[in-house]
């Protein structure tokens, strides 16, 4: 079912350290509006779609979402290469690095753990796409909250083709969310 290109879909070459984007930026990695959230919500709720185009869409969106994970994951990679003991302790990343040392893990921008307890899924196909279509409004508004904190051109592009893709995702939650409700499911 899935296919592992060895490429990102948009390529990330960070040049310059930077351990406090990273700080921030691991938000959307763990965090309730990041990439791994509507990974799982999207793959979890496309098996009580009605038909095969909702399950397709969000198949294919939920596989899209894994490909960003690996962008964001990328990018903290790259954001923290190097880094010492002091850099990390002096932008509060000294707990995070009790927990992981240099590893990436899920978590928010203040360290909260990923939990699947920031999605849900309902089984009603509307419920689902109305959290779907909130979701990626949210994560808009957090990359363009990322963007706003940084004047870095090679965090930027990355993260602006992270901004759009939420847009269309957003966009084709809506267009299937209308038809299911003049299809009058529930």
């Amino acid at each position: 079912m899935f296919k592992y290109i060895k490429t990102l879909q948009y390529p990330i070459n960070i040049k310059k350290k930077d351990l406090r984007m990273a700080h921030l930026i691991v938000t959307q990695y763990g965090g309730a509006n990041g990439e791994l959230a509507a990974a799982l919500r999207y793959l979890n709720q496309r098996f009580t779609m009605p038909d095969d185009k909702g399950k397709a869409l969000l198949t294919d969106i939920g596989t899209e979402e894994l490909g960003h994970v690996e962008m964001i994951c990328t990018m903290l990679y790259q954001l923290t290469k190097g880094a010492s003991l002091k850099e990390l302790k002096e932008v509060g990343l000294d707990t995070f690095y009790t927990e992981h040392g240099n590893d990436i893990f899920p978590t928010n921008a203040t360290g909260v753990p990923f939990t699947t307890g920031y999605f849900a899924s309902v089984g009603d196909p509307i419920a689902n796409l109305s959290e779907d279509m909130a979701a990626e409004e949210k994560a808009r508004a957090t990359y363009e909250n990322l963007i706003n904190l940084t004047t870095d051109p090679d965090i930027i592009g990355p993260l602006l083709f992270l901004r759009q893709r939420e847009i269309i995702h957003f966009n084709r939650f809506r267009e299937l969310y209308k038809e299911y409700k003049k299809k009058g499911y529930q």
